[in-house]
């Protein structure tokens, strides 16, 4: 409806029965036509406000986020050893992504130092905290003890856990994995705009380089 008929915001959530805020956050990727924005600019005279008003939101958001990177510069030039390691296990290991902190591994002490640096220097809470074990089909008799094996090593309880997954074996593979990782891999989530982007700021003050497109990676 939005992309092929070129519908309001408000149409589609009249249609649908939902909220505005809803189709809002569905449609935030799909650019209108400049036929379909004279069309709807014919059908309500709001929205050229509505589209103002979202540009204003993102020039806002993008402030804050450049904000969030110059804050962890400076932190960056006085940080202990522990928020240095953070920031460069982040930068090698962690996913791209605006508002999350996404940070996947196999090696424990790795996930310990990973969750002490959230942990002591950003505050974080272990219920902001989740947990997702990634397993192979050789882990599925061991689940429940892999899962607490990670918990206990990220110091997190069962509240934090997300449901396990499991990768089978395709037919060509000849199980060639098996053994190599005894209990799969973790991936540990925080959701936080500040927290992401200052450590993006951090990781470029402390290695010496600025990513301008880091500020508007994608959601």
């Amino acid at each position: 409806m939005r992309r092929e008929e070129g519908r309001s915001i408000k149409e589609i959530a009249s249609l649908l029965g939902v909220s505005p805020s809803s189709v809002s956050r569905w449609v935030t990727d799909i650019e209108l036509t400049a036929e379909q924005h004279a069309a709807l600019q014919s059908r309500n005279g709001l929205h050229e406000r509505q589209l103002q008003a979202r540009a204003a939101r993102s020039t806002k958001a993008r402030a804050l986020r450049a904000k969030a990177q110059a804050e962890g510069r400076q932190r960056a030039r006085s940080a202990d050893r522990l928020y240095v390691a953070g920031c460069m296990l982040y930068w090698a290991e962690g996913a791209r992504n605006r508002n999350q902190l996404i940070f996947t591994n196999s090696d424990p002490e790795m996930v310990q130092v990973y969750v002490s640096f959230l942990r002591r220097a950003f505050g974080v809470e272990r219920d902001r905290v989740r947990l997702t074990c990634n397993l192979f089909a050789d882990h599925e008799e061991r689940q429940r003890e892999i899962e607490d094996f990670w918990l206990e090593t990220a110091g997190l309880s069962r509240n934090s856990l997300c449901r396990s997954t499991v990768n089978h074996y395709s037919r060509h593979s000849q199980k060639k994995r098996k053994n190599k990782l005894p209990y799969g891999t973790c991936r540990i989530v925080v959701n936080s705009t500040a927290i992401a982007q200052t450590i993006y700021g951090s990781i470029q003050e402390l290695a010496g380089f600025d990513r301008p497109e880091w500020l508007d990676l994608p959601i």
